[in-house]
């Protein structure tokens, strides 16, 4: 025992005379974890209790789970989880393949340079900023936005759509992944970069066409990459954001659009209720976390492959 102790101190004496450079990068990144991620964290505390900024969150009064009794038993609870659920999944049943299909596409693609100039133009949306895109969309579904006009000629209403309950949902999927698809792709084509070009060449030898080779050489070969992208995915399943909510939604189409993110801004910022809104964001968490447990266990039983 005493003789492992002793290898063990000297290996970590010697990794560190190897490595002290980048123990040194890693210190700014443990502290913007502990100042910004962990230490928040203590303000969980805020709802179990009734707030109060003069007291502070030690010399507020305890409530137990009051505040989260009061949020499943408003009429806003049913509202806002049923769209959250709503988003999320037409998110992922719709958002989260398109960045894969985009980077199968491009991958097929042999003029590299035509290639380049997709992935460039597909980047682009990504680095606008949201209340620039939040504001073309506005303007573009507004009555006489470019958008209604052309659906106009189909036959369509000229109406703002946005005014509209049953159009606020496709409007925010739809953007979503002209923003966030090239962007989403880039992982993808990094995987793709990685598969064995050997793979290729057996399957086009033993007869398989572009898209057979895409099903049983592409597809599995980039399968590890899809499952754990498809994970973090599932753990984000009631975080939808809402600056982009808030940015396009307004009191007309809170039936569909308010969802449990914009309900924490409103009770928390606007109307002050500090332990009313932690109790909720408390709530989204914990769900989100053990979404990532449950899909995290399931995927390392079925195909071996998961985060840890």
């Amino acid at each position: 025992m005493y003789a492992a102790k002793k290898y063990t101190k000297k290996a970590i004496r010697q990794d560190w005379h190897r490595n002290w450079a980048l123990y040194l990068l890693m210190i700014p990144v443990l502290l913007f974890y502990l100042c910004f991620c962990y230490k928040p964290m203590y303000g969980a505390i805020i709802a179990f209790k009734d707030y109060d900024p003069v007291m502070g969150i030690l010399g507020s009064d305890w409530v137990g789970l009051k505040n989260f009794t009061d949020f499943f038993q408003s009429s806003d609870f049913v509202r806002v989880f049923r769209n959250t659920i709503k988003i999320s999944v037409l998110n992922i049943l719709f958002g989260f393949p398109a960045p894969i299909i985009l980077a199968l596409l491009i991958n097929e693609l042999e003029q590299k340079k035509f290639a380049k100039t997709v992935q460039t133009i597909t980047y682009m949306p990504h680095f606008i900023s949201l209340v620039v895109v939040c504001g073309l969309i506005k303007d573009f579904v507004s009555d006489s936005g470019v958008i209604t006009s052309i659906l106009g000629m189909f036959g369509f209403p000229q109406v703002n759509m946005l005014q509209e309950p049953g159009m606020f949902v496709p409007i925010y999927i739809i953007s979503g992944i002209w923003q966030e698809i090239g962007w989403g792709s880039i992982i993808y084509l990094a995987a793709l970069a990685g598969v064995d070009q050997q793979l290729y060449e057996a399957a086009s030898i033993d007869g398989a066409g572009r898209l057979r080779q895409t099903f049983s050489v592409t597809l599995p070969g980039i399968m590890p990459t899809i499952v754990t992208m498809f994970i973090l995915k599932l753990g984000t399943i009631m975080n939808v954001g809402f600056e982009k909510i808030i940015l396009l939604y307004d009191p007309i189409t809170y039936e569909t659009a308010d969802v449990i993110s914009s309900y924490v801004y409103r009770k928390g910022i606007v109307d002050s209720d500090y332990g009313f809104s932690t109790a909720v964001g408390l709530f989204n968490s914990v769900i989100n976390f053990a979404l990532i447990i449950i899909s995290n266990t399931i995927s390392r039983r079925v195909n071996d492959t998961s985060l840890w």
